[in-house]
Order: C-alpha cells, then sequence, then structure tokens
C-alpha cells in the first residue's frame, strides 16, 4: 500500500483536473483499510516534498479517529514516533503544524486511556528548547490540546502560567511571543476556576505589549487574539483586571482611533470597551475612565464610511452602542458629557457632526429623559435641519426618544406633530419612512392625547398604504404599522366605523411578496384585534389564513458545515468524505433571510393575540394553530420562540370554556382541553430545563405561573412530576440572567399561593441553592432575589416561611441602602412583607428597620418607586404593630411622600394604613392626600372607595374644622370625594340591610340615611374657595351630585 499510496498523493497534487479526480477516488478506497494510518505515518516523514508530507499529514488527521482503536500496540508507538520527529526534525512550518493538529487529535484518545506518558513532558522540553521551532510548537501543541485533554493539565497549571509568561516575554523570536498569545487564549478560555484564572491578571502588561508589536508589524489578526483574551477576563466574574482596566482602556481607545487600522480591529477594540461598560462599569467610575472613554467616542459618531459592506463594523455605530451601554449603567456621569458633545455639534457647519449630534441624544437614555425640557427642542431643530441625513437621525432620536415618554409630550405634541406632519408631506421617502416611526413613538406616548391628530395621520397613510411598487414597499410597511399604532391611540369607537378600507389595503398587500410588508401587517392585524376585541371575529377568516401561510414560510436558514480548518489547502478537502470518517462537523456559518425570520415572529404572535382577544370565535383555528405553535416553541432562533411560547398560554385558554376551566381537573372534564393542557406543559418543561436563551426560557416560567393562578398547582401536578425527575440534570452554565431569575420569582410564589403549607418542603430545598445563586450575582442582582423571593412566597405559603425569617431580614436591611434602586424597592417590599405577616418574630428589627427605610424618603432618593415600596413598607409595619412604631416621628415623614408616584400595587397597603389611622385619631389634614388620590386616573376604584370610607367618617366627626380645608379644595375634588363618600357608605349600608330581617329595617332607611350625609359637602361655603364658580355653576354642581346620587343607587 505504502508505494501505491504515495504515487496517488503526488497524483492528487497535479494540476490535471482528470488526474485528481482518479486519484482521490482510490485514496478513497484505500483509506477504509486501518493500514492506512501507518502508510501515512511513514510518508509524513519520507516523501521528498513538503506539499506531499502536508497532505499526509492532513489526511491522517481525517482518518486516525475512526482507525485509532483498530491498530496494533506497536503501530500506535510507529505513529506517535513519526509525528514527534516531524515536529521536531521538520523544516516546513505547514507540516510541522498539519503534524501538530495530528497529535491534538490522537492525544484526545490516547492521553486519557494512559498510552502516552511522554507527551507532556516532551511538550515542556520542547518550549524551553533553544530552537525557535520548537518553541512554536510546543505552544501551538498547547493551545489545540486545551480542546481535547484539558483536563490532564490541571496538576501542571501553575508551570504552565509560568511557561506561557516567559514566553509571552521571549525577546529573540516574535513568533514564539505570538503562539504564546494564542496559548494563553485557549487556556483562558478553557480554565473555569475562578483562582487560577484571576493568575492571569499579571499576564496583561506582556499581552499589550504583544498586541502592540503586532499591531505595528501589520500582524492585526494576531493582535484581535489580545482582545478575545480581554473579553474573557471582562465577562469573568472574577475580579480579574484590577487596575490594568486603566491600560486595557488606553490600549483600545488608540485602537479605536486609529483610522489607519482595517474596520474588524477597530470594531475589537470599541467592543472591549463596550464589555467593560456593560460588566465592569463600576470599574470605569472608579478609575475615573468615563470622561476618556466619552471624549473619543462622541467624534467617533461622526467618522464617516464608505464601505457598505462593513456598515456592522462601522465605527460610528459601534460608538453609539458603547454611549447607549454606558447610559444604562453610568447614567448620571455619561449625560453631561454627552449632552454638552450634542449641543456644541448640533451647531457645526459640518453635517456629519450634526447628524452626530443627534446619534448621540438618541442613545442617553433613560437619563435624557429628566432632560426632556432641554433635549426636545434640540431635536425639533434638528428636523428642520439643511441634512436629509441629519433629518434622518433626528427621526430616529425622537423615536427613541418619545417611546419612553408619557404625558411629559404634552406640552410638545403641537409643534412636534405640525413640523412631523409637514415634513411627512414634503419629504422623499427614505425620510417618510423613519418620519412614519417617529410619529408613531409620539403617538404611542401622547395615547389619548393623539386623537385630535389621528383623523390626519389616517387620512395621509390612505395613499401609502396602496403603494405597489417595488421601491415604495417599505414606506406602504411603515404606514401600515403607523395605522395600527394610531388605531390603538384612537380606540374602537372611533376606529370601527372607518376601519375596512384600512383591513382591505393591509390584506391586499400580502400579494406583493414583500416580507417586511407582511410583518408589519401582522402587526397592525394584532393591533386592531387588541383593540376590536370579539368583534375583531369578523376578519379572522381573512388574517388567519395569511398568518399561518407566513408561518409556513421557508425561512432560507442555511447552515454550512466545514470538516477542517485546514482541508482545502491545495484543494485537499475533496478527500474528505469517508463514511467511516469521525470527526465531528463544525459549523462555519449560519445564514438567515432576517426579513422572513422576523414574518414569522410577528405571525407567530398575532395568532395568539387573535385568540386571546375572539375567544370561543377563534375555536375553528386552533388544531393548526397548535401544530404551528408546538412546532415553533423548537425553531432554531429565540424570536420565534418566544412568541410560540406566548401564544401557547392564549390558545390554551381558548380552548378552555369557562365551564370546562371549573372542570378541567375532573375526570369527566374535557379531554381536550386536558390533552392542549398536557402538551401546552410539556413544551413548557422542555423550554425550561433545555433552552439557551434566557429570555425565552423566562417566558416559559411565566406562563407556567400564569397557568398556576387561573388553573390550580393541581392542573399541572403530573407536568411537575415531570420535572422533579428532569431535576438531576447536569448544568454546567454559571450565568444566571436577571430577566430569568425575575421569571423564577414569579413562578415560585405562584407555587407558594396555590399549594399553601404544601410548598414548604419544596421551598426547603430550593432555598439554600437559591441563595448560593444570589451570592454569584453582582450586588444589582443579589438582593432582587435573594431578599424577595422568600417574602412573595410567604403570602401564599403561611407559617413555615417563619423559619427563615432571621436569615432574610438582616440581608433586605442592608440592601436598603443598595446603590441600585431595584434592589431598595424590593429590600423595602420584603421587610413590609414579613413584618406584616410575621411581627411577632420581627419586633426585634423594627427599629433597625425604620433607620434604613427613613432615607428612602428624602430628597436623596430618587426613585419614586422606591420611596412608594418604603411607604408600604411603613404602612405594613403600623398595621402589624403600631405600638412599635414611634407615629409622632414616623407619620409627618409617611404623609409628606403620599400620594403614592408610581407603585401602584402598594395603594392599598398605604391607603388602608391612611384610613386606620383616620379612625382613630383626628387627621384632618389627610383631607388634600385624599383629594389627590381620587382624582388620580391610576388608582383603583377599591383604593378610591377606601379614601371616601376614611373621608366620609372624618367630615362626621370633624366637619367643622373641616370647612376651612374644605374651602381650599377645589370644585371638582370636593365633588369626586363626595361621590365616592357616598359609593363606600352605600356599600357598607347595603351590606348591613342584607343581613337584617326585611321587617327590621327597610331598603328606604338606608336610603334616607345616605341622603343625609353632612350638608357641610353642600354647604355654599364648600365651594366659595373658587373664585370662578357662580351660583348656577354650584346650583350645577349640585345638580350632578344629586345625579351622581341616583347613579349610585
Amino acid at each position: 500500500m505504502s508505494q501505491s499510496l504515495e504515487l496517488l498523493l503526488i497524483q492528487f497534487l497535479m494540476p490535471d483536473n482528470d488526474a485528481r479526480r482518479q486519484a482521490e477516488e482510490q485514496i478513497k478506497r484505500l483509506a477504509k483499510d486501518p493500514q492506512v494510518v501507518p502508510a501515512l505515518a511513514q510518508h509524513l516523514r519520507t516523501a521528498k516534498t513538503p506539499n506531499v508530507r502536508q497532505l499526509a499529514a492532513v489526511l491522517l488527521r481525517k482518518k486516525i479517529t475512526g482507525h485509532w482503536a483498530k491498530l496494533s500496540p506497536p503501530l500506535k508507538l510507529l505513529v506517535k514516533q513519526s509525528l514527534i520527529e516531524s515536529i521536531t526534525m521538520e523544516h516546513s512550518p505547514p507540516v510541522r503544524r498539519a503534524s501538530a493538529n495530528v497529535v491534538s487529535i490522537i492525544a484526545k484518545y490516547a492521553v486519557p486511556a494512559g498510552e502516552w506518558p511522554d507527551l507532556l513532558p516532551f511538550l515542556f522540553q520542547c518550549s524551553q528548547s533553544a530552537q525557535e521551532d520548537h518553541r512554536e510548537v510546543a505552544l501551538i501543541l498547547f493551545s489545540s490540546l486545551t480542546e481535547t485533554i484539558g483536563n490532564a493539565f490541571q496538576p501542571h497549571f501553575a508551570d504552565l502560567q509560568a511557561l506561557l509568561l516567559k514566553c509571552l516575554q521571549d525577546d529573540t523570536s516574535n513568533r514564539v511571543r505570538i503562539a504564546a498569545l494564542k496559548a494563553v487564549g485557549s487556556f483562558l478560555e478553557f480554565t473555569n476556576d475562578g483562582d487560577e484564572v484571576v493568575k492571569f491578571r499579571q499576564f496583561i502588561p506582556s499581552i499589550l505589549n504583544v498586541a502592540r508589536q503586532c499591531l505595528s508589524s501589520g500582524d492585526e489578526d494576531v493582535a484581535i487574539i489580545a482582545f478575545e483574551i480581554f473579553d474573557e477576563l471582562i465577562e469573568s466574574p472574577a475580579p480579574l483586571l484590577g487596575d490594568s482596566v486603566k491600560s486595557i482602556v488606553q490600549f483600545s481607545l488608540e485602537v479605536c482611533s486609529s483610522q489607519n487600522l482595517e474596520s474588524n480591529t477597530r470594531h475589537q477594540a470599541i467592543q472591549i470597551i463596550s464589555w467593560l461598560a456593560k460588566y465592569k462599569y463600576s470599574s470605569l467610575k472608579k478609575y475615573k475612565l468615563v470622561i476618556p472613554i466619552l471624549q473619543v467616542m462622541c467624534p467617533l459618531l461622526a467618522e464617516s464610511t464608505d464601505s457598505v459592506e462593513d456598515d456592522d463594523l462601522a465605527p460610528d455605530r459601534a460608538a453609539a452602542e458603547v454611549i447607549d451601554t454606558m447610559s444604562l449603567n453610568l447614567s448620571k456621569q455619561v449625560f453631561p458629557p454627552v449632552f454638552e458633545f450634542a449641543s456644541l455639534s448640533s451647531q457645526s457647519a459640518n453635517p456629519k457632526f450634526r447628524e452626530a449630534s443627534v446619534t448621540a441624544l438618541e442613545h442617553l437614555q433613560p437619563e435624557i429623559m429628566s432632560h426632556y425640557e432641554s433635549v426636545l427642542p434640540c431635536i425639533l431643530n434638528a428636523i428642520e435641519d439643511a441634512s436629509d441625513e441629519v433629518k434622518e437621525k433626528s427621526y430616529y432620536a425622537l423615536a427613541a426618544f418619545c417611546e419612553d415618554m408619557g404625558e411629559e409630550i404634552l406640552p410638545f405634541l403641537d409643534p412636534l406633530m405640525q413640523k412631523l406632519l409637514a415634513a411627512l408631506q414634503n419629504s422623499p421617502r427614505n425620510l417618510q419612512e423613519t418620519c412614519m416611526s417617529a410619529i408613531g413613538s409620539v403617538a404611542s406616548a401622547a395615547e389619548q392625547a393623539f386623537i385630535p391628530y389621528s383623523e390626519r395621520v389616517l387620512e395621509l397613510m390612505k395613499s401609502f398604504m396602496v403603494l405597489t411598487n417595488d421601491e415604495d414597499l417599505r414606506s406602504r410597511a411603515r404606514a401600515t404599522e403607523l395605522v395600527g399604532i394610531v388605531a390603538m391611540s384612537a380606540g374602537r369607537v372611533r376606529m370601527e366605523p372607518i376601519l375596512p378600507p384600512f383591513m382591505e389595503a393591509a390584506i391586499s398587500g400580502f400579494g406583493l411578496e414583500f416580507s417586511e410588508l407582511r410583518e408589519y401587517t401582522h402587526g397592525f392585524f394584532s393591533n386592531v384585534a387588541e383593540i376590536m376585541d370579539d368583534s375583531f371575529a369578523q376578519y379572522l377568516p381573512h388574517v388567519v389564513p395569511l398568518a399561518f401561510a407566513s408561518c409556513n414560510l421557508d425561512d432560507g436558514s442555511a447552515v454550512d458545515i466545514i470538516e477542517s480548518d485546514d482541508g482545502n489547502i491545495n484543494g485537499f478537502g475533496g478527500v474528505s468524505s469517508d463514511d467511516e470518517a469521525h470527526d465531528e462537523p463544525r459549523v462555519r456559518n449560519i445564514s438567515v433571510r432576517t426579513g422572513v425570520l422576523d414574518e414569522k415572529a410577528a405571525a407567530t404572535q398575532a395568532l395568539g393575540l387573535y385568540a386571546l382577544h375572539t375567544k370561543s370565535s377563534y375555536s375553528p383555528y386552533l388544531e393548526e394553530t397548535s401544530r404551528i405553535l408546538v412546532r415553533h416553541s423548537g425553531y432554531f432562533h429565540e424570536d420565534v420562540r418566544l412568541q410560540a411560547i406566548i401564544a401557547l398560554k392564549s390558545i390554551f385558554d381558548c380552548s378552555t370554556c369557562q365551564s370546562s376551566r371549573v372542570k378541567i381537573l375532573s375526570l369527566d372534564g374535557p379531554a381536550k382541553a386536558r390533552e392542549m393542557l398536557d402538551t401546552v406543559m410539556d413544551i413548557y418543561i422542555k423550554t425550561m430545563t433545555g433552552d439557551d436563551d434566557k429570555e425565552v426560557v423566562a417566558q416559559a416560567c411565566t406562563s407556567v405561573a400564569e397557568i398556576i393562578k387561573d388553573y390550580g398547582y393541581a392542573a399541572i401536578e403530573p407536568s411537575c412530576q415531570q420535572l422533579e425527575d428532569d431535576s438531576d440534570m447536569e448544568d454546567d452554565d454559571t450565568e444566571h440572567d436577571e430577566v430569568l431569575m425575575d421569571a423564577v420569582s414569579d413562578i415560585l410564589p405562584a407555587f407558594a399561593e396555590s399549594m399553601g403549607s404544601h410548598f414548604a418542603p419544596i421551598f426547603a430545598n430550593l432555598f439554600e441553592p437559591f441563595d448560593e445563586i444570589c451570592e454569584s450575582f453582582t450586588p444589582s442582582a443579589r438582593s432582587n432575589y435573594g431578599g424577595c423571593l422568600p417574602c412573595r412566597s410567604c403570602s401564599g405559603m403561611g407559617a413555615p416561611i417563619a423559619d427563615y425569617v432571621d436569615r432574610v431580614m438582616p440581608l433586605a436591611i442592608k440592601e436598603l441602602a443598595s446603590s441600585n434602586a431595584t434592589n431598595r424597592r424590593n429590600a423595602a417590599f420584603c421587610v413590609g412583607e414579613l413584618c406584616k405577616k410575621w411581627w411577632g418574630s420581627t419586633l426585634k428589627y423594627y427599629g433597625d428597620t425604620l433607620r434604613g427605610l427613613f432615607p428612602l424618603f428624602g430628597e436623596s432618593e430618587p426613585d419614586d418607586a422606591v420611596r412608594d415600596n418604603a411607604a408600604g413598607a411603613v404602612a405594613r409595619m403600623i398595621m402589624a404593630h403600631p405600638q412599635s412604631v414611634p407615629l409622632n416621628q414616623v407619620l409627618p415623614v409617611f404623609l409628606k411622600v403620599l400620594p403614592l408616584k408610581e407603585d401602584r400595587e402598594e395603594s392599598m397597603a398605604v391607603y388602608s394604613c391612611v384610613y386606620t389611622l383616620v379612625l382613630s385619631s383626628n387627621q384632618t389634614e389627610l383631607v388634600n392626600l385624599f383629594a389627590q388620590v381620587v382624582v388620580s386616573p391610576v388608582e383603583t376604584p377599591e383604593v378610591k372607595a377606601q379614601v371616601g370610607r376614611a373621608f366620609s367618617h372624618l367630615v362626621s366627626l370633624y366637619g367643622h374644622q373641616m370647612q376651612p380645608l374644605l374651602k381650599c379644595a377645589s370644585q371638582r375634588k370636593c365633588f369626586l370625594m363626595s361621590s365616592f363618600s357616598w359609593k363606600a357608605k352605600f356599600r357598607e349600608d347595603a351590606k348591613v340591610v342584607s343581613g337584617l330581617d326585611p321587617a327590621a329595617v327597610s331598603t328606604s332607611h338606608s336610603v334616607n340615611a345616605l341622603f343625609s350625609f353632612p350638608s357641610i359637602l353642600f354647604h355654599e361655603s364648600t365651594f366659595a374657595g373658587d373664585a370662578a364658580a357662580t351660583p348656577q355653576d354650584n346650583g350645577s354642581q349640585l345638580h350632578k351630585l344629586a345625579e351622581c346620587r341616583n347613579c349610585t343607587l
């Protein structure tokens, strides 16, 4: 075989294609015989030309896995000796590297089996050789062997680190330094031990030195390895960087500022800054690196890029992402310098800097929201810029900015809409598209205040929604999206009469074969379904088949597999097709037509919303929808999987009528509903245990929690048994995403609520692991789950949670002083709930708790939600054990922050406490607070009724003392307080009457008592404080009150 094989190898390298093809076929036949391995090893050493020796090594690498176990020990020894000789004696670098690749493959099997004990000593000896070639190939092998036998290096890790550091500092060979750099990257990627990883901190100066040398010599690809190493160090939870972060930032800023470097190299440098801003932002703040970074990033926003194909690597786009990330984590430090840059650049004669100005504003969320009075005028000016590019950026900035605004936009609404509508009618197509996006964000923020502009906007959209030219279809898609957004603001009453032509135009757009238009149209249909609710059923026969068609599209996903990274050298890749080749293939790249992917996600979402809003009318489509959602729950892209997981809950709800919800657990319950529940739960559990996207897993957890709340734990108990059986699976993922943990902290309380005290054994098993997980979190996430989860479980679980009070309370009290607002908010909720439920166990913590809560009431607390939760905590403490609260000190502070500003879930606790205080004391100064609560559009009727009862009690006891307060109140507030007082009293009287014998008390007696409500509310002096009120107005107001009585009754 040896002689014929050598001839075939030579023939394979000939330029004649026919000769090559014949050689390849014969080599394939010979390669099925295990004896091909020693034959190739011989030619690796003896062939006269390097090309033939390299080809022998490549073929040996491909065939060794399938044949190694079949070789006798002498032949194995012969092969290993040939490889060692090739590595140490071969003069051709490509042949040496090819031989090293074979060693790496054989070591994967031979080293663990104890068949190659001399390999590691040989490599250590080689790495210290005086010959540059030997040192280089040893480092190459160290690097590749980490992928196959990394665990074998563990006992030698300290020696390896010393060796790698020495080679990084090798001042005689650039090749050795580069090989050492690659080896460091491989070892760092393999190492998970935090203590071992920390030791790499001392490598950073040498890594930076090698990277700089590579950049100066033009080896940018090698320098990129340094950034990959820094990436690993940054993402590690271990404290690796220390003050080295300053050197890394300085080097990265030098690289990203160098316009003579390749775009990919600069992008890698900017990406390092972005990772630091995401994972190590406290270090940027500590070492005062925020300003130096922004001084480089902001000017990069104005850098022009000529290459369209490198758009994703463009420095302006990457710099914008850095500013965006820094704004999220360091908003207070980032806003002033970036806003200063934007203000100065907006006056520049260079349109690129004016464009950069608007881009900078676009990426200043969330801090920018508190400066809207300064920012919006800047964007308004940019809308009228002479440059179309600046205008386009201004629309993007406006869309991003208005997206998170609420009523703050109202003072600017009219000038904004006037300019946007004018621009929409007088701009080229590309600007019209972005202008429509901006109008959509304005409409979402303004909500019903947008109604005066809705008619004109909808009229303008009609002409866009009938465009059919290819170059206009993107504008048609944006117009369709905008109509859906405006419809949400306008509401059903205004939209229903004018909806048919828009629906017809949207449906007709599906014949134009434009994926983005179909995607946005599914979103439009979803919005219409939401406002029309069950009346949308009339459109189901038209829109559901369109969603099915989009879901069943071939999305064009393609996966290319490559068998080896050296397989195509001189055409060697053609030899790889062999049935016995067992090398694991590697994915080279995945390409997806993302437009179709987005269309599938939108269609999947639409199906769930159709079912949610049309309910039983959707029944004819349930079977096909279920098949699609089951398929999409395992889709390769997380966006589609996420929408499928959300929609499955709606489809299940739709499949169960109201009566079957009650009987779903019974033996005679509907079989289809039970089958559907089993299918849905099976998918959710598979997602929770196997999906690699944390947001998808989080949604599965949330959906399970909703099912538990709707149907009870017993409905899903069989499925939970399956989850318990799978609970011993290994999980090597040490990252615990906050989105996922948010969902987990929803699902566990849902279990507790449904199972009651039976949840205690489960909670006992979860508490310790959960506590350990929380310890691995960043400080910003730790108490979010470690403190809040137990108290959220306590209300449903009952008494067993008392065993954890002494462990949770100190943690929660400590986190009241956290630098993270979410931590403070959750900690305040936690201490309040624990004090409310187990005041006996928490009395000893009352003093520390009140001291911890006090700063949250002051002006130094910037977050309204935190202040609301602090008020809720104090309210619960007072209600639980008022004797332990110094009311004379606490109440002034407590009342000063009311009414609540943001977290309405605290309303019942807070105002119930206020109600109790009113009943027990003369707190007439609460009238103004009550007035603010009853006029609030966001408080619930239940809260307002509670306030009404308290107000009624106050008036009945202290009516004359309250006259001055009522004189100062507006007519509207007096009217509403009176209304809610009547409603509250009527409900109470009705409850009393309903419990008495009809002969004992008549309904008219209760009604008469209601109409005898203290006359102070109708006294002329009540409205005397309103200067604009006339006697006629007062009479009209009394007439309204009388009408309110009738309505109430």
